[in-house]
């Protein structure tokens, strides 16, 4: 063998080395019977945690055994119950005690056979699960001669009150919505779905933050395929770290560089329960507030949950409303460079004189002051969401009046196109769905390009590319535009028009699936 053959040998043989180190240091290291080996472990991972207390305590006959329980003092902040008292009371007949009657043997027999305790535990059989208890809010207590450990939970994390969603507010209906506390908001879902049939289904993201993520459907009303889909997703999300939904969004969503959200968001519990109850599936995230609905299609982005708390004359009628405020979001820049560059013989003369005379001297041409100004726009309200509430309401009421005046003062824009430009703006705040309203906002330029290229045609262009975009466009493989493309009429009581209730709770949107046994 020669030089390189031995050498390229040696590199192999260290790569296997490396190799099953790795996977002896992922296997999980069980606790010992040693509580000294157990202390020297917790502290090898968890050093340079000053957060971390470490409690040592004695118990038994002439206090001869020891335990001792970690916890971090950040997670557990009101620690209202000493939990190795509450452990040893559970073997004593007194009702205050040392537990001097306790011996190692007592404990072991008391908790592996599950007898009934004081206080909720959990056994722990390995340090992974001691890491994962201990950062989630747990206080661990170790016994000696013992391999397994009692976990509590004593978590206690400030967090913010329920309160009404900022970003979806009602006049009529519930104002509660979700917290950054993933068991909270579950429990706020569930005291308005009652029934068995909800399921809820949680997994760990394989990353540095450990971020609880629950998923929830109801059994018999969700689409098992689109269910099996989903899941199947889920199971190929990479491993990282996730800190909010938005990234099981674009991890799981079919179309990554589509402008269109595939799925919707929502903070308030009773249109997550809505969601569920026709068949949808919600994602929830430990940490956020934001709940996932999926799938979700382009009819449902131009509905409210208020539509359902109004009379379904009303409502329809402010979905009518939405749908020309979706137009004029879209197209109206565009539709404004096309006719006064091409087709000026559109417009009715008294207008097209008006638009002449506000015109003149203005020194570019209509998408170059479209441009200016439609950017202008997008930093102040850019500039209004990122300042203070106080502040940002004035800086971008006060900001669009200045900048406007003096735009027009200067000679930048006309007094049309601002009206135009604010129109638009005011268009794609009546869009219930933020990430909708991104959307038709990205959607502006390329159309306001093609307008002035090809005036009408390269308009009546991007209309069908998106057109044709939306059409090829899935959502858990989904068809966007359903129930319009593919039609279903027995479904579009419930799109551009809200039927009333005696209608819809008669024949559901819905067919329910059977209830499967598993």
């Amino acid at each position: 063998m020669s030089f390189f053959k031995r050498k390229g040998f040696r590199r192999l043989n260290h790569q296997v080395t490396e190799k099953i180190e790795e996977r002896l240091e992922q296997q999980p290291k069980h606790i010992s019977t040693d509580l000294i080996e157990n202390l020297q472990q917790v502290k090898n991972i968890f050093t340079h945690c000053e957060d971390l207390v470490v409690l040592h305590w004695r118990y038994g006959p002439e206090m001869a055994h020891t335990a001792f329980s970690v916890y971090f003092d950040s997670l557990v902040q009101r620690k209202m119950v000493n939990y190795m008292k509450a452990s040893l009371q559970d073997l004593v007949p007194d009702e205050v005690g040392p537990g001097e009657e306790v011996t190692p043997d007592d404990i072991i027999s008391h908790f592996e056979q599950n007898i009934a305790s004081a206080h909720s535990h959990r056994l722990v059989k390995d340090f992974d699960d001691v890491i994962e208890k201990i950062t989630n809010g747990h206080i661990v207590i170790f016994f000696n001669q013992w391999d397994k450990a009692l976990a509590y939970k004593a978590i206690s994390v400030e967090t913010r009150q329920v309160d009404e969603p900022p970003t979806e507010p009602v006049i009529k209906g519930p104002r509660e919505g979700t917290i950054e506390n993933l068991d909270k908001n579950i429990g706020l879902i569930r005291g308005r779905l009652k029934s068995a049939n909800f399921k809820i289904e949680m997994f760990t993201c394989k990353g540095e933050t450990r971020t609880r993520v629950a998923y929830g459907y109801v059994d018999g009303l969700v689409d098992p395929k689109v269910l099996a889909e989903f899941k199947q997703r889920v199971k190929s999300i990479p491993e990282g770290d996730i800190l909010e939904t938005s990234y099981i969004e674009e991890l799981i969503e079919d179309s990554t560089y589509s402008p269109f959200p595939q799925y919707r968001y929502t903070e308030r519990p009773d249109t997550a329960v809505a969601a569920l109850l026709d068949g949808k599936i919600i994602v929830m995230v430990d940490g956020t507030g934001s709940i996932l609905i999926c799938p979700s299609l382009f009819v449902e982005l131009m509905q409210s949950s208020e539509d359902y708390y109004q009379r379904a004359v009303f409502a329809s009628s402010i979905r009518f409303l939405r749908v020309i405020a979706l137009m004029i979001a879209l197209t109206l820049p565009a539709l404004y460079i096309a006719l006064t560059t091409f087709h000026p013989e559109l417009i009715p003369t008294v207008l097209l004189l008006a638009i002449i005379d506000a015109r003149e001297g203005i020194p570019f041409p209509s998408l170059i002051e479209a441009l200016i100004m439609m950017i202008f726009f997008e930093l102040l309200r850019e500039a209004g969401v990122r300042l203070p509430r106080p502040v940002g309401a004035a800086v971008s009421i006060v900001g669009a009046l200045v900048l406007g005046e003096a735009a027009i003062q200067a000679g930048i824009a006309s007094p049309i196109m601002v009206i135009v430009v604010a129109l638009t703006g005011i268009a794609s705040f009546a869009l219930p769905q933020y990430t909708f309203a991104i959307a038709l906002r990205l959607l502006q330029f390329p159309l306001m390009v093609l307008a002035a290229l090809l005036g009408g045609f390269g308009l009546m262009i991007g209309l069908i590319l998106i057109w044709l975009h939306l059409v090829s466009l899935h959502s858990l493989g989904q068809p966007y535009l359903s129930p319009v493309g593919p039609f279903k009429f027995r479904e579009l009581r419930d799109v551009f028009i809200r039927a009333p209730f005696k209608t819809l709770i008669k024949s559901p949107r819905k067919r329910p699936y059977e209830v499967r046994g598993d």
